[in-house]
């Protein structure tokens, strides 16, 4: 079976410690993206969560980047902080029309983040699920939810995510569930548990063990290694492209740690 593409990367691309440890000395704030973008596969835009952007913003990314490159978008905080996710129709309206589409062929997964404190709802989900856009101007759109409460780890929530071609985002993290069955045609990692005391964020073996796992994704399986939410009804097996993020604290080392994804995984091809 053929297996999809692996593309790792890191959150955003402006971030002072990486100056002088990422970014060579004197290298131009303006041409950091550019930098960043030939050395990685993809990045998450995070600034996204916070406000939009103008569509100008938007066509000077993907002009910035190469071919074959990807950005995953974080959605508007104000799609996903609110107590009736279905409610947020409007803002989710504003969030996907501000210029996404300026991407184009860059545009990856959008990412869309849950509060620590926001349960599993099943009725409540399926509202939201029900908004999501199957197209943005034309282009396909890929979702991916990434929940933080352990309410999620449910094999009903797994089912409606199913239902909806919604992605679980994989979150390795220290107190959020990891949830690592395949819902969506696309696989979402976010590798949170690095360390700047070590030079690739993670030890080799660790990274290791997380390239056979992209692999594993890539070409239609599922890691048996990672417990299932809902072992019972694995995913059809079928090529996915897969996204892995290195976003842990600190995250001096994160760019280090994805470059040690990307090479492993090309000398594993």
């Amino acid at each position: 079976m053929a297996a999809g593409k692996i593309r790792c990367g890191v959150g955003g691309w402006t971030f002072e410690p990486w100056r002088g440890v990422f970014y060579p000395e004197g290298l131009r704030q303006a041409d950091e993206l550019s930098y960043a973008a030939s050395k990685l596969t993809a990045i998450e835009i995070n600034g996204t969560y916070y406000s939009s952007f103008k569509p100008d913003s938007w066509a000077r990314w993907r002009a910035s980047t190469p071919e074959g490159f990807k950005f995953a978008v974080k959605a508007s905080r104000f799609c996903t902080n609110r107590k009736v996710l279905a409610d947020g129709a409007e803002s989710m309206g504003k969030f996907l029309n501000q210029g996404l589409s300026e991407l184009g062929d860059r545009l990856g997964p959008i990412l869309w983040q849950f509060a620590n404190t926001k349960k599993f709802d099943a009725a409540d989900f399926e509202g939201f699920l029900k908004l999501l856009p199957a197209t943005q101007d034309g282009l396909p759109l890929a979702h991916v939810l990434e929940v933080r409460h352990p309410t999620f780890i449910d094999p009903a929530f797994v089912a409606l995510a199913r239902r909806y071609g919604a992605t679980i985002c994989l979150a390795e993290h220290f107190t959020y569930p990891m949830i690592p069955d395949v819902t969506g045609d696309v696989v979402y990692a976010r590798l949170q548990t690095g360390s700047d005391d070590n030079l690739t964020a993670y030890p080799p073996a660790d990274l290791d063990l997380w390239v056979d796992r992209l692999k594993t994704y890539a070409t239609g399986g599922a890691p048996t290694d990672l417990p299932m939410a809902d072992a019972a009804t694995p995913a059809p097996a079928k090529p996915r492209d897969v996204y892995a993020f290195v976003i842990h604290e600190g995250k001096v080392r994160a760019p280090a740690a994805a470059m040690a994804l990307i090479e492993r995984a090309a000398a594993a091809a």
